[in-house]
């Protein structure tokens, strides 16, 4: 079974923690963004990964561009624009069916 992954600061990762989430990434700066994200698409038990939106924005183009693109894990940012919109997309590109028809 596939887990789910949170990548945000102490405060973003709090109510993830309270329902049982155990792959959480605490990060403080740019680069313990990056290396977290790195970290969480070598993983190959992690299905999804929750990240605050505005942490993307930080990545390198190449990196964004392969977060973006990624199917597995499918990356799903919380807390900015986009929102039910882009997670319907995520679901949609990682099972193939839109799942609001």
């Amino acid at each position: 079974m596939k887990k789910i992954a949170v990548i945000g600061d102490t405060d973003f990762n709090i109510g993830f923690r309270l329902v049982g989430i155990r792959d959480i990434y605490d990060v403080e700066s740019d680069e313990d963004i990056i290396k977290a994200v790195e970290d969480v698409m070598r993983e190959k038990d992690i299905g999804v990964v929750v990240i605050r939106h505005d942490f993307l924005k930080k990545l390198p183009f190449a990196l964004r561009k392969e977060v973006d693109e990624s199917v597995e894990p499918t990356f799903v940012a919380v807390g900015g624009e986009g929102g039910a919109e882009e997670i319907r997309e995520k679901i949609r590109r990682a099972i193939g069916v839109d799942l609001w028809k």
